[in-house]
């Protein structure tokens, strides 16, 4: 029998609909049962294409004697923390002050009534291994604690209540705080982020770092690092590794491994739309490198052919599991992507199987439990022929050539995986709901590309995806977070603000006489403004103060992880916005920002590389007028500071104005003083 999962949108709740656990989702009715009953809520946080979370879901949370004692005990919540990112943080940095890490799933326990947390973990065995105690223990020991220990309850309670509300409190900032020093320090930090020195373990894309790394390298200044190479590196890494599929396209969420030959498949849109977004300014930074131009243009068809909804927007996730047959009992990691030496042996010629080897880690051992993760060995081109071999493998994984598919409809759930009529491989379940943010970084990625390879696809796509948003979105006049299948839910916070926003700034800055996005940008950052600004201290807070009444705390995020901060983003689309209307209102709410946030920036650089990208446009933002025609010629180049406006009656004598702060130089009479102008102003440190 289902449980109350059953009901709702999310693919990660439903996964859990059939469990023996009585699910809640959180809501007014959960908390309020939780606190009459006098029951610690068990509050569980993942997302649909975590495998841990895939994990405990048929292990722990399947199993009857657990199900009944957590039923009889405590009050169990599921949440999917791409649903409500707000309640994920506050739990998440409560989980590290408790226990020093984190990571999903996040499962940890609650008192009812105040909802502060008092004991947590990760994922848990259903019986004790991996140096971790049986989940059903766990269980026992909270429960037992939470009626015994009273008095040690509420002290530990209070010890993380108190440290939550201090982690909202930033330190007062000197007056001028705002300098070239702190910025050098920032770029500084960071890019030895990137560095290979600081690399071991799993090897992740880390855009927000390699991104300010790459926009930091345009300075001339004394360095330890090569930033510029270093950003290259990093592009190569994407483009070449296995992180990046190299027969249908589109990037995995990182590789287990330090030297970015295995990943762990699962593919997000967030990363796919920051890494489209890194390689074309790698482009138009000058590096022709053929890998970044065939990553990008692979990535852009796989998003057309499997993440792209009929309606325009851009689907969640795929997950890393799928069936390797009709009849396996669970799906296997990987099992979409990689291939036995068998295999390819039966799948080429000798000849393509040569090619294959000479360019990429095929070996008859495999580099993963037997099979091969496609790394590729070298830069450059690669051959028509290597070309059409690789087509081959495709043909297999989705029964058609690259040529013959258009679209290839998503497997929704595990059930759809199975009983579909697919002509190659079982694919992974692909969770198509809607997010704001992540469709946001995907247009921005995909304006970006369009500004470099003038391909209209890329334009297309990130348009018809940026119109659903402004048609759909909007609920009684409130912008939302999600769309399932038509219907807007959540409402928005501030990373989906400041994202999209910043998307239509990039879609205006990709062709700048269509001047309806600015319109809306300007449009959204009024309704951004009015209900999440921080009026006392400056930034922007998470959510509105009407939709996180039952959050412990109401938090700022400029600390940038998988996606950038939200503070980061706005307050750079603030400059932008300054720069294109001429109202210094944003350029003061930006540089309240920055000041609300440099002493974090100045102690703790290396948490905050998006802060430093919004110091830069405050420092260096520079706008160039000129005519559609210089326009076009100008917005491939790499100028990470600069803003385009279409300027209709330039006079005959003048081919731009480049403009910096409140003041402008003199006009530019021809192309190469024009680029010297806006080179020296935006790259003068």
């Amino acid at each position: 029998m289902s449980n109350r999962l059953a009901t709702t949108q999310s693919l990660y709740l439903r996964k859990h609909a059939d469990n023996p656990i009585d699910w809640w989702y959180w809501c007014d009715e959960a908390l309020e049962t939780a606190r009459e009953q006098d029951k610690p809520i068990f509050l569980s946080i993942g997302y649909s294409s975590c495998h841990w979370c895939t994990v405990m879901e048929g292990e722990a949370f399947s199993d009857e004697a657990i199900a009944d004692y957590l039923n009889a005990n405590f009050l169990p919540i599921k949440v999917d923390r791409e649903e409500r990112p707000d309640i994920d943080s506050i739990y998440m940095q409560a989980l590290q002050m408790m226990t020093g890490q984190g990571g999903w799933p996040l499962n940890i326990f609650l008192t009812p009534g105040d909802l502060v947390p008092f004991y947590g973990g990760t994922y848990f065995p259903i019986e004790p291994r991996y140096g971790r105690p049986g989940f059903l223990d766990i269980l026992q020991a909270v429960r037992r604690f939470y009626d015994v220990e009273k008095e040690k309850l509420q002290a530990f309670k209070q010890e993380i209540l108190t440290n939550l509300q201090q982690s909202t409190i930033l330190p007062a900032a000197a007056p001028e705080s705002l300098t070239k020093e702190l910025l050098h320090q920032g770029i500084e930090t960071n890019t030895a982020v990137i560095s290979p020195n600081n690399v071991g373990g799993p090897s992740f894309p880390m855009i927000p770092y390699a991104s300010l790394a790459l926009q930091g390298s345009r300075f001339k200044r004394e360095s330890r690092y090569n930033g510029r190479q270093l950003s290259i590196q990093r592009g190569l890494n994407l483009a070449l590794g296995g992180i990046f599929d190299h027969v249908g396209g589109g990037f995995h969420r990182y590789t287990v491994d330090p030297t970015w030959t295995v990943p762990h498949f699962e593919k997000m849109l967030y990363d796919n739309g920051q890494i489209v977004e890194y390689l074309a300014n790698l482009w138009s930074a000058g590096v022709h490198e053929p890998a970044f131009a065939r990553a990008i243009a692979k990535t852009v068809n796989w998003l057309k052919r499997e993440m792209t909804s009929p309606e325009g927007y851009f689907y969640a996730a795929q997950d890393a599991d799928s069936f390797s047959t009709t009849d396996a009992a669970e799906p296997e990691e990987g099992a979409f992507y990689v291939w036995s030496y068998e295999e390819l042996e039966e799948l080429l010629t000798p000849e393509e199987l040569a090619q294959l080897q000479a360019q990429f880690t095929v070996t008859q051992e495999g580099n993963f439990e037997g099979t091969n993760v496609l790394q590729r060995l070298h830069q450059g081109e690669l051959s028509a022929s290597l070309e059409k071999a690789l087509d081959k493998l495709f043909t297999i994984r989705y029964g058609k050539t690259s040529a013959e598919i258009d679209t290839f409809a998503p497997a929704r759930n595990n059930q759809e995986a199975r009983k579909g009529n697919w002509e190659g491989r079982i694919p992974p379940v692909t969770d198509t709901k809607m997010i704001v943010a992540w469709n946001s970084l995907m247009i921005s990625g995909l304006a970006k590309a369009y500004s470099v390879f003038r391909e209209q696809l890329y334009l297309d796509l990130a348009t018809k995806a940026a119109n659903f948003i402004l048609e759909k979105q909007w609920v009684e006049r409130r912008f939302h977070r999600l769309n399932y299948d038509g219907q807007a839910k959540v409402a928005a916070q501030a990373e989906d603000y400041a994202l999209f926003i910043k998307a239509l700034l990039d879609l205006q800055a990709a062709s700048p006489t269509a001047t309806h996005w600015l319109e809306q940008a300007i449009k959204i950052q009024t309704e951004f403004d009015e209900l999440l600004l921080s009026v006392e201290m400056g930034g922007y807070y998470n959510n509105a103060a009407d939709t996180g009444q039952d959050l412990l705390i109401r938090e700022q995020s400029y600390i940038d992880n998988a996606t950038p901060a939200a503070n980061g983003v706005a307050i750079a689309n603030l400059v932008r916005l300054a720069l294109l209307t001429e109202n210094l209102e944003y350029l003061e709410r930006a540089e309240r920002a920055l000041q609300t946030f440099s002493s974090i920036m100045a102690r703790s650089p290396q948490a905050c590389p998006s802060l430093f990208t919004a110091l830069d446009w405050f420092e260096r933002g520079t706008l160039v007028r000129a005519s559609e025609e210089q326009l076009n010629n100008l917005i491939f180049h790499y100028f990470p500071t600069v803003v385009y406006r279409w300027e209709k009656d330039l006079p005959n004598d003048m081919l731009g104005l480049v403009c910096q702060g409140l003041s402008c130089l003199e006009p530019a009479q021809n192309q190469e003083q024009l680029l010297a102008q806006i080179g020296q102003a935006s790259s003068s440190l």
